[in-house]
């Protein structure tokens, strides 16, 4: 419809389609609208297919319809003009038109009616038709604008409401990472914190299992009843069970002794299958899954053993009436950063996966088990140190740890190992000569000077190395012994304690081969910061004997430096040349 507007400016006619076959009633329609000053268009159709196709222009303001047509009825065409222009007004102006009927075309959807015997109100019924009209169309827009409004504010309120939920969703992500990343930094500063503590325990319980086990052999060498041997003997199981606990805790503080070589882990694997078969029993089943190219890993090749055998015996000890423990290696890499202190850091690695089919590890538990001393054992079955070591052992090599387990469904424990790179050349080093030949004849005994901070454990380093028959000179510390030697540096060998206030070890090492290179280096010690060592020219692992001592190390270890006896030149400052 065209929304009849014209009667609203006056500006253009109002358009009327007449539905009529009388010439004369068609006169008579008009004169009364002209006599009402209405200003009118009349498009006048009689047949069936004329009418519908007018309808379906839409062009109209109103229509007016006879009744009573030759080859047309009324009904027909009111149900022709609501199918084409539902919302132009129809009105039936007919002279036939009764109650009855008039008001079925009503129900039917017919405007209003008007008699041809009373056309003076067809004038009103026009008006007032047209004016329910522009209502009608008002009201429609004004509901078609209020549902538009509703659908916008619901998808306003569906977008806003998504974006709520994403902005939540996002903040309680950063949440959760901010409380993981504080949880690991918490779990990272305690392990340190532990390890520090740890390693300084074991440097102190070290030195003191060195004064136990060199007076030891002393008091063997003067005793001769058996029942004085036999209890020296287990003085000395003692002393060597804690040296091995020593050990276990330098594991995990990272201060223990590697050797890392490239380690094909396949075949260390392989060759443990029957150590681990009799310590797991006949009722728990071995299974290995071994990647055929797995790259070699730069490890420890005895401590990776250790590693396996004691997550395997924790296997063990988790499958209470048997199960399956499987062992796999295969190659990884990882990019993301560590989400817990134990994990690796991105990098290849050479991972070994220790599984079994157990009991499971509940998180409470899970968030310790790395922490020395804590363990879920009954009393006298397990130290707590075999996690704390495998952790240690991890970390100290380059790689990490990695726990996956459920309750009533198994463990397995990755452990991350670093590839084997291209090895990087050391810088060659010039040595520097002093000549010593006009202060010392030929046949004199080597000269070592022991420089150690406890004056117990110096008493046991002096007097093992003088029964040795070398000439001994000592220092309580590193400063000591750097004004020793600057009085008179003809000596062969420094025998140096690694942790003593002051300069430690490391220090006066490095003061040594700066001064007087040709001085030969030996760190006696309960640990050692191994990283720091292999920076010291002459402080790789055959330069190194652990404290307690055990046999004759110390003495063999000497003797392997300083024979045989080469010319001792030595120069303080300036290049050397052999």
């Amino acid at each position: 419809m065209s929304e009849a507007t014209a009667l609203e400016d006056g500006a253009a006619p109002l358009r009327i389609l007449l539905l009529e076959d009388s010439d004369l009633d068609t006169e008579l329609l008009c004169a009364v609208l002209e006599d009402a000053r209405l200003a009118h268009a009349i498009e006048r159709v009689i047949a069936r297919d004329a009418f519908a196709a007018a309808t379906a222009t839409g062009c109209h303001d109103i229509i007016l319809a006879d009744y009573v047509l030759p080859a047309f009825d009324g009904m027909s065409a009111l149900a022709t003009a609501r199918e084409n222009c539902p919302e132009v007004p129809f009105v039936f102006v007919s002279g036939t038109l009764g109650e009855d009927v008039a008001v079925e075309a009503l129900k039917h959807g017919a405007t209003d009616y008007v008699t041809k015997q009373r056309l003076d109100r067809l004038p009103r019924v026009i008006l007032r038709a047209l004016s329910e009209a522009r209502a009608h169309i008002r009201r429609r827009r004004a509901e078609q604008a209020l549902r538009d409004l509703n659908e916008s504010l619901e998808q306003r309120v569906a977008e806003r409401t998504r974006e709520l939920a994403e902005a939540n969703a996002a903040l309680q992500h950063q949440i959760a990472e901010r409380e993981r990343i504080e949880d690991a930094l918490r779990q990272a500063q305690r392990l340190e914190a532990v390890g520090q503590l740890t390693s300084g325990v074991a440097h102190d319980f070290n030195n003191l299992l060195t004064v136990i086990a060199g007076n030891i052999e002393f008091l063997e060498r003067a005793v001769s009843d058996e029942r004085s041997k036999r209890r020296l003997d287990m003085m000395r199981g003692a002393a060597e069970r804690g040296a091995r606990l020593t050990a276990q805790l330098l594991a995990f503080s990272r201060r223990q002794k590697l050797a890392p070589v490239p380690v094909q882990l396949n075949q260390t694997v392989a060759s443990m299958r029957d150590l681990l078969q009799s310590s797991m029993g006949g009722s728990i089943r071995i299974e290995m899954t071994l990647q055929p190219d797995l790259w070699p890993a730069l490890v420890d090749a005895t401590q990776i053993e250790l590693i396996i055998l004691n997550l395997a015996i924790n296997a063990r000890d988790a499958m209470a009436v048997g199960g399956c423990l499987t062992i796999e290696t295969a190659n990884l890499h990882l990019d993301a950063g560590p989400a817990r202190a134990e994990e690796p850091p991105p990098g290849d690695y050479a991972m070994v996966a220790v599984s079994d089919t157990g009991t499971g590890i509940p998180d409470d538990v899970l968030a310790r088990v790395f922490e020395p001393f804590f363990t879920t054992k009954d009393v006298g079955k397990g130290s707590g140190l075999g996690l704390a070591q495998v952790y240690g052992f991890a970390k100290q090599s380059g790689g990490g740890v990695r726990i996956d387990t459920r309750v009533g469904e198994g463990t397995s424990v990755r452990v991350y190992l670093p590839r084997v790179a291209a090895e990087t050349a050391l810088p060659e080093m010039r040595p520097t000569e002093i000549d010593c030949a006009t202060v010392r004849d030929a046949d004199d005994k080597r000269v070592v000077l022991v420089v150690d901070d406890d004056t117990a454990v110096r008493e046991v380093t002096v007097t093992r190395l003088g029964e040795a028959g070398y000439a001994i000179r000592e220092a309580g510390s590193g400063l000591a012994a750097i004004q020793a030697l600057e009085a008179d540096p003809c000596v062969d060998l420094a025998v140096l304690d690694f942790a003593m206030p002051g300069m430690n070890g490391v220090q006066v090492a490095t003061v040594i081969r700066q001064r007087w290179p040709a001085i030969q280096i030996l760190f006696v010690t309960g640990y050692a910061d191994h990283t720091a060592l292999s920076q010291i020219d002459g402080g790789g692992g055959d330069r190194v004997v652990q404290k307690p001592f055990r046999g004759e190390d110390l003495e063999r270890r000497v003797a392997s430096i300083l024979e045989p006896r080469p010319r001792l030149t030595l120069v303080s400052g300036g290049a050397a040349h052999r």
